[in-house]
């Protein structure tokens, strides 16, 4: 294999890396003038190490990139052996597990990987890959030395329980491992809580329930902190759910872990109810989340349709991203307008919301408005005092925008030009759709996630969250998953459905449009030569 040029220290590659990446924690200390350099890879395929921006001066290395024929790009995850090259592999239990003997295929192909594009042109290049999740032949821990940890962190979400009990009995029943401790009230609780022990008994039933019994928290993220107390307790295998913040946070944790030289993998699970983690099909929770947003939409529409000229507001969570309000406004049918962050809308005016409103109560003599709560924000900062404030997670406090659309409504129709009055409800679900347990469809798709963590632990693979691409299961690394928020494409063929559902206009002029497709369609040459093509939701 071709060597760097002019290493400072001579770099290894580990047997499970596959020549994909350079293995020496020493490349950490790399300055930011290697921005990026080649050394040869299996099949004359070229791998690049792409040093991304640390916090500080430092470089990072992010993510280890490998090119193949036909314009094949793998973003592999870390593994262990890239910076311990030496560590002994073990048969993998599962291959004597009963409840396994019936399947066909043991382990997935040390090859395998998950296409983030499915759909191609003839001639168009085969893309962004990652590493398949799944089991593998060898595994890189034994099951009496793993000392396992699970932490949530950040919002409650439906399904943190599941996924709890999932990595617990997946651990105990898969690997027969014995010790799993659970961190209580998020990150701090490394530092400054107490922790529980976590057994296939204790945590039989809890999927059962709302919220998480570990305890949650935004902020109190302290690396050094952290990593000193998983050396003290001597843990090896850390499961971290939580949304983006939380996986850069995972992402700190597992460089310290590595500058330090520990063999302990970090696996993240991405928890958002809003459903905006990148690259990743659906977060889980998000099913759950419209479901019981269904149940505010028709308490809205009953009201409504129950006076005359009736109006239920709901306001349905989506700081950013209004995937909950789309999805439960498709599903309903019964809603007549939906605003989400995405989409910008306007009152006053020719085609705006309040005339909209107006004609819509004269055709059916009530309608339902369902608003996510980051829409309109900059209408309410013109009409409002600003309140630029942050929660500890670092995220802007946002104003009510439920609270803001229906006086605006009302004082439209109470003007003395108006004639006609109106009876409007608002309904506001907001924190109660997250707090509930998390229905059957999430439930399965819980425990896939946390089985795919669990074998990846096993393997050796580190710095990487869990996720469905293309409806298979990845290893996806951090900086993949925390470099942008994923949002509705309003030029996309779901968001048009819902305009034809709702026979809503769009209240976006051809400027908006235009400027909307030329930020959704990526060039020609960024498809043939950029292998960080953003997809959109899926739609078809």
């Amino acid at each position: 294999m071709e060597s760097l040029p002019n290493p400072p220290v001579p770099q290894k590659i580990g047997a499970e890396s596959k020549g994909s990446a350079a293995n020496s924690n020493r490349l950490f200390d790399l300055r930011s003038s290697l921005s990026s350099v080649k050394v040869g890879a299996r099949n004359g395929a070229e791998v690049k190490l792409r040093l991304g921006k640390k916090m500080g001066s430092e470089a990072r290395l992010c993510p280890k990139i490998e090119y193949g024929d036909g314009g094949y790009v793998l973003e592999d995850v870390p593994h262990l052996t890239d910076y311990l090259p030496d560590l002994p592999t073990y048969p993998n239990p599962l291959q004597d597990n009963t409840a396994y003997s019936v399947v066909k295929q043991y382990f997935v192909n040390l090859d395998d990987t998950v296409a983030q594009k499915i759909v191609v042109h003839k001639n168009s290049p085969r893309g962004t890959h990652f590493r398949r999740a799944g089991p593998r032949q060898k595994v890189y821990f034994e099951s009496d030395e793993v000392h396992a940890c699970i932490v949530t962190c950040g919002g409650l979400c439906p399904g943190l329980n599941t996924v709890i009990r999932e990595i617990v009995c997946g651990l105990s029943d898969m690997y027969g491992v014995t010790k799993i401790l659970g961190i209580e009230g998020g990150y701090r609780g490394f530092y400054a809580r107490n922790t529980i022990s976590l057994t296939v008994k204790s945590v039989n039933d809890i999927h059962k329930r709302g919220g998480t019994i570990l305890g949650t928290s935004r902020g109190g993220h302290d690396t050094l902190k952290i990593v000193d107390s998983i050396q003290d307790r001597g843990i090896n295998q850390v499961y971290i759910i939580g949304g983006d913040g939380t996986q850069k946070g995972a992402s700190a944790i597992f460089e310290e872990i590595q500058r330090r030289g520990l063999k302990v993998a970090i696996a993240g699970i991405p928890k958002t109810i809003d459903n905006d983690i990148a690259v990743i099909d659906k977060s889980f929770g998000f099913d759950t989340a419209v479901e019981e947003a269904q149940r505010a939409i028709n308490a809205a529409h009953v009201e409504a349709e129950s006076v005359e000229h009736g109006i239920g507001v709901v306001k349905l969570m989506g700081r950013y991203s209004g995937f909950i309000a789309m999805y439960a406004t498709l599903a309903s049918r019964d809603v007549d307008c939906c605003l989400i962050p995405e989409s910008p809308f306007y009152l006053e005016g020719k085609g705006g919301l309040l005339e909209f409103i107006e004609k819509r109560l004269k055709e059916n003599g009530h309608m339902v408005i369902v608003v996510a709560e980051g829409a309109g924000q900059d209408l309410i900062l013109k009409s409002m005092q600003s309140m630029d404030h942050e929660d500890a997670s670092g995220n802007k406090l946002l104003l009510d925008v439920g609270l803001w659309l229906s006086q605006k409504i009302k004082d439209h129709f109470s003007s003395n030009k108006k004639k006609m009055s109106i009876n409007l409800k608002y309904i506001d679900p907001t924190y109660m759709i997250r707090a509930v347990p998390s229905n059957a469809s999430d439930n399965v798709y819980c425990t896939l996630l946390a089985h795919s963590a669990i074998h990846g632990a096993m393997a050796g693979y580190t710095g990487f969250t869990i996720g469905p691409v293309n409806g298979r299961h990845a290893y996806i690394p951090f900086c993949r998953v925390t470099e942008t928020c994923k949002k509705v494409v309003i030029t996309d063929r779901m968001w048009a459905r819902l305009l034809s559902s709702t026979n809503q206009p769009s209240f976006l002029s051809h400027e908006h449009v235009e400027d909307a497709k030329k930020e959704d369609e990526p060039s020609t040459e960024s498809l043939e030569n950029d292998h960080d093509v953003r997809i959109s939701d899926g739609s078809i």
